[in-house]
């Protein structure tokens, strides 16, 4: 029987996010190559921007290759509407702990187009949140990989924190240690960074 795996870049890389959607098996932390993550407008519903890739040749991102039962694809395929889910080859994947990844087929959802983020769709720190938990779950150098890996951090940015904008925020994230990782890459100042979830 073949095994399916999806490439998890944002959101999905939060196991707690993950599992709001659907069931998911073991995951893998890796690079993929020839696709670039960028900032993007890809819901006008939401109201925010999200992160989506694009293919580009010499350019890398990271997220987590994630086993899903195919029965499960329909539900991922609602959460990820906007995007089209795409096959991906072996060779683009790289581990990051020089592991053996698993054999079957892989996918990722990615976008033809970037619309860039403005004050209407902004990014959100409900949003962001989700996804640095996540990655802090994989350590910090691959956290740092996705600050670092995702262009467009110069667009407006909101602290939405006290009314979430995003529908899966995590009210319960302690923000302090997410605060100075984005102190660094975001317009906001730590005091603006400050206003947490319980504010």
């Amino acid at each position: 029987m073949s095994r399916h795996f999806i490439l998890g870049y944002g959101s999905l890389i939060s196991s707690e996010s993950r599992a709001k959607t659907g069931e998911t098996g073991q995951v893998w932390p890796v690079k993929l190559l020839g696709y670039e993550r960028s900032w993007a407008v890809m819901s006008t519903a939401l109201g925010m921007s999200s992160v989506a890739v694009m293919k580009a040749e010499a350019k890398a991102c990271n997220g987590v290759l994630i086993e899903v039962e195919e029965d499960q694809f329909p539900l991922f395929d609602e959460r990820e509407q906007g995007y089209q889910r795409a096959q991906l080859e072996r060779h683009q994947l790289q581990s990051y702990h020089q592991e053996t990844l698993p054999e079957g087929t892989y996918w990722v959802y990615h976008t033809q187009q970037v619309v860039e983020p403005c004050h209407v769709y902004p990014i959100v720190l409900s949003y962001v949140d989700v996804i640095l938990a996540g990655c802090l779950e994989h350590g910090a150098a691959f956290t740092d990989d996705f600050l670092s890996l995702t262009k467009g951090w110069h667009a407006p940015l909101v602290n939405d924190r006290p009314t979430p904008i995003y529908p899966r925020a995590q009210l319960d994230l302690s923000t302090e240690r997410l605060n100075h990782l984005l102190a660094p890459v975001s317009n906001l100042t730590l005091h603006e960074l400050s206003r947490s979830y319980d504010s």
